[in-house]
């Protein structure tokens, strides 16, 4: 018989304490989406320098969110869940003090790091006590909708603050509801899962180090080149230690990940489609943001509003994708909600630059928002329910390494791709340029140095061009300059947008094809069901 939510104890309490926790993660994760333009202004950071903001968050969230996941099966996710929250009060305070990009990155690196903990944890301690299939499906849901929440009004909240002159009382904000998270959560039930877990230190290296490298090689290579010998190297050493991963985790007694849970079909389709498509999602915000932001330098509060329109949709939606979990198949869900996302990012490639109309953008963006609202729901189901409650913390930890993996590949690949091509389109043509601007001696050098060294995010940016020292004093960075990075970074963020919208469309053959077949489970599967159905695919 199926139970109630009344016969678990603590349950309610725990589901409020992780929904609450997830919605920290996002606020603290997303914060940087209307900041782009401010942090450009005050840091006068590159377009590279700007990719790290986020990827200082993304980087170690990804790299030790599976390890977070196995210490909190070993030794219990309530106080892991609340250290979590205090990592976030660091790296918030770190951040908040900053006063040059670099520091910027340090704290994004410790904020990182408590989402590590936060995302996987607050996942596994609901899906752990939840009484059944139903009741596990209307938590995940729920727990994606605050999920989406954080995203929603985190960037609202950094436009409010940006828009009045300072960004950093947003970092505050999230430091006093990291607090508030820690206090909700003593209120919650723990929950463990040590049977047959423990810490493999060789997979956690070699996955770690390996994530780290590719991630930066793809990072740098947008600044430096991506045949610098640096950044080559550090590509050949990710994916040799991403395949000594592999073969350790194949070998291994106690495995950081069972990789066994992808010989189901539904899984590894649902994991492939996830990296990819989560990747097109964010790879489309990011855009924007970079569009709106630190491109046309419009107010980082309508930025925020994008943002309202991309994840409003996912709570707004809530009961819809509760009710559609349970009743529709996954494919049909899923293979929608990817092609809304495609539309998302195919309309804004079609944007002029030159026309800073900033209402254009409320119905791509709620397209995306829709297809989002459709598939992290969905992705977090599938993957939960094709295994038993005795690997839930497992299994959460990986689908939430796979969404953030997607999530962390599409500021950086996007980034890498957009920025090289506007600079190297702006390279061609900026010597013609500089000679019709009239620039002279030695400014015209300084100029030619400036978009060499900062590329075209740097001229676009720039309202003087320095001058050698004091006894020339600066004079305006000519408009035609300022013009051919402005359509250059255009041009190029045209491009991001189309291929984020591709990588959409093939999640959405991934899940339309792959999932043939597929049949979702009944509420009424026990767990010992699914132990027995899980033990069948090893």
């Amino acid at each position: 018989m199926t139970q109630t939510l009344r016969r678990v104890p603590g349950y309610t309490a725990t589901v409020i304490a992780g929904s609450f926790a997830v919605l920290l993660a996002q606020v603290a994760y997303s914060l940087p989406g209307a900041l782009n333009g401010t942090f450009q202004q005050e840091f006068q950071a590159t377009g590279s320098e700007l990719t790290w903001i986020t990827a200082a968050f993304a980087i170690p969230m990804v790299v030790f969110e599976l390890t977070t996941g196995v210490i909190g099966d070993l030794f219990g996710r309530k106080r892991l869940l609340q250290a979590g929250a205090l990592l976030t009060v660091i790296g918030s305070l770190v951040a908040a003090l900053a006063g040059t990009v670099q520091v910027m990155w340090v704290g994004q690196v410790i904020a990182g790091l408590g989402a590590a903990v936060l995302y996987p944890i607050s996942l596994a301690m609901i899906a752990a006590l939840a009484p059944s299939h139903d009741a596990r499906a209307k938590a995940i849901a729920l727990w994606a909708g605050f999920l989406s929440i954080g995203a929603a009004i985190s960037p609202l909240l950094g436009g409010a603050f940006a828009a009045s002159g300072n960004w950093r009382g947003a970092y505050i904000v999230v430091i006093v509801a990291a607090l508030a998270s820690i206090l909700i959560t003593s209120r919650a039930t723990d929950s463990s899962a040590p049977e047959g877990r423990k810490l493999d230190v060789p997979g956690q290296v070699t996955l770690a180090v390996g994530l780290i490298a590719v991630l930066y090689a793809a990072t740098q290579g947008s600044d430096s080149g991506f045949l610098q010998p640096s950044v080559v190297a550090a590509f050949v050493v990710g994916v040799l230690l991403l395949i000594a991963f592999v073969v350790i985790e194949l070998r291994t007694e106690s495995p950081l990940l069972h990789l066994h849970l992808f010989a189901n079909r539904a899984y590894a389709v649902v994991a492939i489609a996830t990296v990819i498509g989560m990747f097109a999602f964010l790879a489309t915000a990011f855009s924007m943001s970079i569009w709106l932001g630190a491109i046309q330098h419009q107010n980082p509060l309508i930025i925020g509003v994008m943002f309202l329109f991309i994840q409003g949709p996912a709570f707004v939606l809530v009961p819809v994708v509760s009710h559609l979990i349970r009743n529709v198949p996954a494919r049909w869900i899923l293979t929608s909600g990817f092609v809304l996302m495609a539309a998302g990012g195919f309309w804004p490639s079609t944007f002029d630059v030159n026309d800073l109309g900033w209402t254009r953008f409320i119905a791509p963006m709620l397209l995306l928002g829709m297809g989002f609202a459709l598939t992290v729901g969905s992705i977090t189901a599938v993957a939960i329910n094709t295994v038993p409650v005795r690997l839930a913390g497992m299994a959460s930890a990986t689908t939430n390494l796979l969404r953030d993996l997607g999530f962390a590949l599409g500021p950086v690949l996007i980034g890498a791709v957009a920025f090289s091509k506007a600079n190297e389109w702006m390279l061609e043509k900026i010597g013609p340029v500089i000679g019709a601007s009239g620039l002279r001696p030695p400014f015209s050098d300084i100029a030619a140095g400036i978009a060499h060294q900062g590329g075209a995010m740097a001229i676009n940016s720039m309202p003087v061009v320095p001058g050698p020292g004091p006894d020339l004093p600066p004079v305006p960075m000519p408009a035609q300059l300022q013009q051919l990075a402005f359509e250059s970074l255009g041009d190029a963020f045209n491009t991001a947008f189309l291929l984020a919208g591709v990588c959409a469309l093939v999640a959405a053959a991934l899940t339309l094809f792959g999932l043939f077949g597929h049949h979702e489970p009944s509420s009424e599967v026990e767990s010992g069901e699914h132990d027995d159905e899980l033990a069948a695919t090893h």
